[in-house]
């Protein structure tokens, strides 16, 4: 088995109206339902949005820092992420398709080593 982090940047969300988000929830929800009957999901959630509340610790130097927000400046940033362990490559790609649908937004799959 192998895990993959399925995730999205805030930013391909888009702009939408409070009751589009509302229609949202269910559906993704109930995808999350489906990874967890199939025994496949490790994790899912939504990051907060407010990037005030982050911070960043860095030992780079020798010394470890904890400073406040993100690490870099950015216009875009990490917005949820799901971590399903599945058999092979296609049922990733499957599960990422149905994250997508669920969500009604673009998914990013990458392997986790």
């Amino acid at each position: 088995m192998t895990q993959y982090a399925i995730y999205f940047q805030q930013q391909w969300v888009g702009d939408h109206p409070v009751e589009w988000f509302l229609s949202r929830v269910e559906p993704s929800n109930a995808v999350v339902r489906e990874m967890e009957e199939a025994g496949v999901l490790v994790f899912a959630g939504g990051l907060d949005e407010n990037m005030a509340d982050a911070f960043t610790a860095d030992a780079t130097s020798g010394t470890v820092t904890i400073t406040d927000g993100p690490y870099t400046e950015t216009t875009e940033y990490l917005g949820g992420i799901t971590v399903i362990d599945v058999p092979d490559l296609e049922t990733a790609k499957m599960w990422a398709g149905r994250v997508a649908e669920g969500c009604g937004w673009p998914q990013e799959v990458r392997v986790v080593r």
